[in-house]
């Protein structure tokens, strides 16, 4: 597939009131481990804080290592959301990438503290014969959870990778073999120029902007991988940018209580979830048809309580 340091990048950022983070972002992408100059789109969008300022600045620290292109926009109140930001932001880097149809386009948030390999894994995942790759979600060590909604957020994490071993058992995806994760939002989502053209690109929707991109390009038949070496650092932070975002999910987190329990659906469910999988497929379903079935599918009830153990 050739080297795949060598393949053209650009991280998009849209960044709303984050001169606080962008910073912080910033020296991680100049720390990766590629070849610079790494090319990063950021949108500021309706921004009253000193994010242009600040962004400026940071061009000059890190003239030569990275590429920083700056939109600054007003949406008018109704498209000023984050399926807007992202797709304006991803747009931009398409541009800036010249329309290479192998280029790879990496969506990420201000508040995301990628690891020195991040972009590079990024690459040799998609040099392994996908369209788009999904890095996995880690609460940054720097700003930790408080106690209780870190053990119910590592007890998540230990349901998810139940239901994923499920998944491979029942219906395993030859892309997309373990050791693997399940995440792909916008804190980090890489996908190929191709792909992302073909999938119409980012939806103009208040929130989950991210899934619906992903839903567009599987259902066109691109193939998602999820690496086990692909992840980002990101803030639990409660006052996010994005309503339906993560900051919503960490404060549901720490707004459960001791006593409360946390329902999940069952493990059986997803075993029929990933039966009806491997049926559509033994038919020959359409990518297409797949996606919008599966839509269309009564929602698993939240009928197990979570195990959570101190």
């Amino acid at each position: 597939m050739g080297d795949p340091g060598a393949t053209p990048l650009c991280v998009c950022v849209p960044a709303r009131n984050e001169a606080d983070r962008l910073p912080m972002l910033l020296n991680a992408l100049a720390a990766q481990d590629v070849p610079g100059p790494i090319q990063v789109a950021i949108v500021v969008n309706n921004s009253t804080d000193a994010s242009l300022v600040v962004l400026e600045r940071c061009r000059a620290d890190y003239a030569g290592r990275l590429s920083i292109d700056v939109t600054d926009v007003q949406f008018p109140p109704g498209e000023a959301h984050a399926g807007s930001a992202r797709r304006l932001a991803m747009d931009r880097g398409a541009r800036l990438l010249a329309d290479n149809d192998h280029a790879i386009l990496v969506s990420t948030d201000a508040d995301a503290r990628p690891p020195s390999h991040w972009l590079s894994a990024i690459a040799a995942g998609i040099a392994r014969g996908v369209d788009l790759v999904g890095g996995r979600i880690v609460i940054d060590p720097d700003e930790p959870l408080p106690a209780h909604a870190a053990m119910l957020r590592e007890a998540l994490d230990r349901y998810w990778e139940q239901v994923r071993a499920i998944e491979d058992a029942v219906d395993p995806i030859a892309w997309d073999l373990p050791p693997r994760h399940g995440d792909h939002t916008g804190a980090s989502l890489a996908i190929t120029l191709a792909a992302y053209r073909a999938s119409g690109g980012v939806p103009r929707i208040a929130s989950g902007e991210d899934r619906g991109l992903v839903m567009a390009a599987l259902a066109r038949g691109a193939r998602i991988a999820h690496p086990s070496d692909v992840w980002v650092y990101v803030s639990p932070r409660c006052d996010g940018r994005a309503a339906g975002g993560m900051a919503d999910d960490m404060a549901r987190l720490i707004d459960v209580g001791a006593d409360t329990p946390l329902l999940m659906p069952d493990f059986d469910h997803w075993r029929a979830r990933a039966e009806w999988r491997r049926g559509m497929r033994a038919r020959s379903a359409s990518p297409a048809d797949m996606v919008r079935d599966e839509a269309m599918l009564p929602p698993m009830p939240h009928d197990m309580e979570l195990a959570v153990m101190a």
